[in-house]
């Protein structure tokens, strides 16, 4: 309950739109109470009266058109600005936890499946809008109604309306009794729906693996477990579901029959006019169904908590990578050189488990510097360092002197370019996607960019060239295209540090021929540090970076690591075998 009173602050902007759904609902109630009232008038005076008149009928009829129509315009009105309130309201929702989601540092994605996460930007968000909406206006709506027809009753008749008071215990009770089932039916049901959309987020992820492998059938089999598990727990939620709902409507009708015994033996007695037992069946059967309504609504009520609750533990989650307090401005110091420093760096993802053990080493402004290793030598976290997807337990990592932990984030990233392995690109064009759909940078500099990497003949190509529309991930084009695009975004939004992690480990040999000219260009007068399964990438660097385990076991040029006859000579003559090979 708690989540949700947390989530009660992004409403505070509709609050008098939410005021005036309730005057609407109480003019709709007031409508509705009415009518059957009318209908009581005219049946026991205009009808079955001592004076029956047909010009009274008439006004009762006009009256009851009128406040009909009333009726219908002020709920027509209340659902409108319900629905843009409450959809509103979800929306400011939605952003703000997508906008928090963003701001989470590495870690927190590692331990939070993506299935689970897109369920708490879309599915739990729409159920939280059931709050708004469902829940907001059958609590008014139903409740004035109820107060209403209890009101009407007592003016109609005292002692039947107390007789039918009797329902209240029964009804809440039964209510009580439902209702923590019904919440741990509902858990189980969320539960098991987000364990199908986190399986399938990931083997939608992993189909060439899945497919390479031939385990389509065992994936189906599996997904087919999870769905018979969801398919249960539906099944036990909603017959508990129906079963409360019928009770209520069984109930609904015993008081009915109960109140036409008790009401036509009083009419038999000439103790109440017909009109007055028509008036009160009528709300007998009015009064059950905001009742029923309102019981309904415990389970959006707890659907909406335990959304809430779910969407309020990813609010709470706090990045672990933070912008500092007393940001420095790395350009009120001068022009940025790129100036890269590890100054006894030790790091672990886990507790306990370090991966990078007292590293340091220098990288001057605008050198070329490779990093090499065997997989799990510590290549690719020194570089999630440097961008701070990580904070280093021990040591400093600075540049051009300053901590980068001193520095802003947005600042940061501005320096630092990094170009991966694995290229993502976003839905939209190909010049959207060098652009990073930054509107400052022209369509001028963006042919530009892709012309330093050597780009723009295989842009040229394409069927619409820079505004050709890309899929998901870049799917129409080849891993040396997604690549060389990656490349010329690097240039596009020019940063002075720019890393390469196994950027060109999947490219042929001709397209890597191709990136590697362009690659001497983007690298000039920019600091760069290269990651590389291929030693022929970083063959001319200025200096070379040799991990093992996660600690600096070599470095030096190209040429004194194979004199040295070290590690690095080591994997030079493995890449030349599997290159030969």
């Amino acid at each position: 309950m708690n989540s949700l009173l947390r989530l009660l602050p992004y409403a505070r902007p509709y609050v008098w739109h939410f005021a005036g759904v309730i005057v609407l609902v109480l003019l709709y109630n007031g409508t509705s109470v009415l009518q059957p009232y009318l209908v009581k008038i005219a049946i026991d005076e205009d009808i079955t009266g001592p004076h029956p008149s047909v010009h009274g009928l008439f006004v009762i009829a006009g009256l009851y058109l009128g406040v009909s129509l009333v009726g219908l315009v002020a709920n027509y009105t209340q659902v409108q600005v319900l629905q843009y309130a409450g959809q509103s309201v979800i929306r400011k929702i939605r952003v703000a936890l997508f906008t928090h989601i963003e701001r989470q540092s590495m870690r927190f994605f590692d331990t939070n499946a993506v299935g689970r996460l897109v369920t708490n930007v879309s599915s739990d968000t729409e159920t939280v809008s059931q709050f708004f909406t469902n829940f907001f206006l059958s609590m008014v709506r139903d409740g004035l109604s109820l107060v209403l027809i209890i009101a009407a009753m007592y003016r109609l008749d005292v002692r039947i309306a107390t007789y039918s008071m009797v329902l209240l215990p029964i009804l809440f009770g039964i209510s009580l009794v439902f209702r923590r089932r019904l919440r741990e039916r509902y858990q189980a049901t969320r539960t098991r729906l987000s364990n199908i959309i986190a399986f399938l987020a990931e083997n939608l992820a992993g189909m060439r693996i899945i497919q390479i492998f031939h385990q389509e059938q065992r994936q189906a089999r599996a997904f087919g477990e999870l769905n018979d598990a969801h398919r249960q727990a539906s099944v036990r939620e909603y017959r508990l579901s129906v079963m409360f709902n019928r009770t209520f409507e069984l109930l609904g009708n015993v008081a009915v029959a109960a109140v036409v015994w008790v009401g036509g033996w009083a009419v038999l007695r000439h103790a109440i006019p017909f009109g007055t037992l028509y008036a009160f069946i009528t709300y007998i059967r009015q009064f059950f169904q905001p009742i029923n309504s309102i019981t309904q609504q415990w389970n959006t009520l707890q659907s909406t908590i335990v959304a809430a609750d779910r969407i309020g533990k990813v609010l709470a989650v706090e990045p672990d990578v933070r912008d500092p307090e007393d940001p420095v401005d790395l350009t009120a110091r001068g022009p940025i050189r790129g100036e890269v420093a590890f100054e006894h760096v030790s790091f672990a993802y886990i507790p306990g488990r370090t991966v990078l053990h007292d590293v340091s080493f220098r990288v001057p402004a605008g050198s070329f510097v490779g990093f090499v290793g065997a997989t799990g030598a510590g290549k690719s976290s020194l570089m999630s360092l440097l961008t701070r997807f990580y904070d280093p337990q021990e040591g400093q990592i600075t540049i051009d002197g300053v901590d980068i932990r001193r520095l802003r984030l947005e600042d940061l990233h501005r320096v630092i370019g990094l170009v991966q392995q694995e290229v993502h690109l976003f839905t939209g064009t190909v010049a959207d996607n060098i652009r990073l759909f930054r509107e400052e940078i022209s369509d001028e500099a963006v042919r530009a960019a892709a012309r330093a990497v050597g780009a723009d003949e295989v842009i040229e190509r394409l069927p619409e060239g820079y505004q050709t529309r890309l899929f998901a991930k870049g799917a129409n084009l080849s891993m040396g295209e997604r690549q060389l695009i990656a490349f010329a975004r690097i240039v596009a939004l020019n940063p002075r540090v720019l890393i390469l992690d196994e950027a060109t480990a999947n490219l042929d040999s001709k397209t890597e021929a191709l990136v590697q000219r362009g690659l001497e260009a983007v690298a000039k007068n920019r600091t760069t540090l290269v990651i590389a399964h291929r030693l022929s990438t970083i063959r001319h660097a200025d200096e070379i970076v040799v991990l093992d385990h996660g600690r600096i076991v070599e470095t030096g040029t190209h040429e004194a690591l194979l004199e040295r006859g070290g590690l690095y000579a080591q994997l030079h003559r493995k890449s030349s075998v599997e290159a030969v090979g």
